[in-house]
């Protein structure tokens, strides 16, 4: 199919039918998978595997047939076996509990393998290589690895091995996860033909289609957001002497994961309280930062009595020019310049580290 462009980041899109190769003297390679129904582990598995030049052109053997397996280069999501050395990569076996951080004791995540995450671990650097041209070893190469196991591939090897994502019983159905509608791509049981190899082809497309997405993502947005929070981290003793207060001179950058993460990365040790952008009128806001991804409450929040103040009324209260409003629960507030976003920070801060006027706790 030649080169698709995605967003600006080529990516070299393979034909889910299998490719013929004309040389004589050169064999076809196969992918063994198991034949019958079809869910998103291996059809994944087998996605990874022909972006790889090795199996660009490879013939995907769907059987049971221990004598046809035995003839695949490589074999996912069947026979029994756990042997990288020998490219077979099934998890059903009873005596299989790999976790990506029991196979790679650096990696935090706990979920058992399926064929779409032991296949991912094995090749999945040389798949991002063949995929964005970043060479392996390179930091940003590793962190994609990371993200996309952790946004994309995780999420496969639970639903596959049936692991919930909570404890308890879930208060609603999800059923549009990339495994139901793979599943849905299925023969309904009371249909006149159970042949599977169409819907096969179709979920091969699909997952295909939607791992490039998200890769062309984490890679032309959300990346590029990180490296504008690293370096305002870097450089956020140059806004004030604190270092608890971060200046962004585009808004609209998402930056609550990734400083969260840098904060841990870069080792910095007093926590950033405050956030500074310009909004799309060309005014300032400044925001808090939360304690945590999943909720409201804040590191520190902006001064009680500013809260639900605004314009002429607030500035005065205040006592800094051109204020436009603090939200009436502290998180956020707005002035028409940078230095005055700037001031209503530090303001803030030293109130923090000054004792109550009365001497009291």
């Amino acid at each position: 199919l030649g080169p698709w462009f995605l967003g600006g980041l080529c990516l070299l899109y393979m034909s889910t039918e299998p490719k013929r190769i004309r040389t004589d003297n050169m064999t076809v390679k196969k992918i063994g998978t198991h034949n019958g129904t079809f869910h998103c582990d291996e059809v994944l598995a087998c996605f990874f595997l022909r972006q790889l030049p090795e199996y660009t052109d490879a013939e995907i053997i769907r059987t049971r047939d221990p004598a046809q397996l035995a003839e695949c280069d490589i074999v996912v999501d069947v026979g029994g076996e756990f042997d990288p050395k020998r490219h077979r990569y099934d998890h059903h076996q009873r005596t299989f509990t790999e976790t990506f951080h029991s196979l790679c004791p650096e990696k935090p995540w706990v979920t058992k393998l399926s064929s779409a995450g032991l296949v991912y671990l094995h090749f999945g650097r040389r798949l991002l290589t063949q995929l964005t041209q970043l060479k392996e070893g390179d930091g940003q190469l590793e962190v994609l690895y990371d993200k996309l196991y952790e946004n994309f591939v995780e999420e496969v090897d639970a639903v596959d091995n049936g692991i919930s994502q909570c404890e308890g019983e879930a208060r609603y159905t999800v059923s549009t996860t990339l495994s139901a509608r793979v599943g849905h791509l299925n023969p309904r049981w009371n249909s006149k033909s159970q042949d599977t190899e169409e819907g096969f082809r179709q979920a091969l497309k699909m997952v295909g289609e939607e791992f490039l997405d998200r890769l062309d993502f984490y890679k032309s947005s959300w990346l590029p957001a990180r490296t504008v929070v690293e370096e305002a981290v870097k450089q956020r003793h140059q806004i004030d002497p604190s270092g608890e207060v971060l200046l962004f001179s585009q808004g609209g950058c998402p930056w609550k994961e990734h400083l969260f993460a840098l904060e841990k990365d870069l080792q910095v040790e007093m926590p950033i309280k405050f956030i500074l952008y310009p909004d799309q009128n060309g005014q300032w806001r400044i925001q808090c930062v939360p304690v945590g991804l999943n909720t409201f409450q804040n590191r520190l929040s902006l001064l009680e009595e500013w809260r639900g103040v605004r314009d002429e009324a607030l500035s005065e209260l205040s006592g800094i020019k051109d204020c436009i409003f603090v939200h009436a629960s502290g998180f956020i507030g707005g002035n028409k310049t940078q230095e005055g976003v700037l001031e209503m920070a530090r303001r803030t801060l030293q109130a923090a580290v000054q004792p109550p006027a009365n001497g009291s706790s």
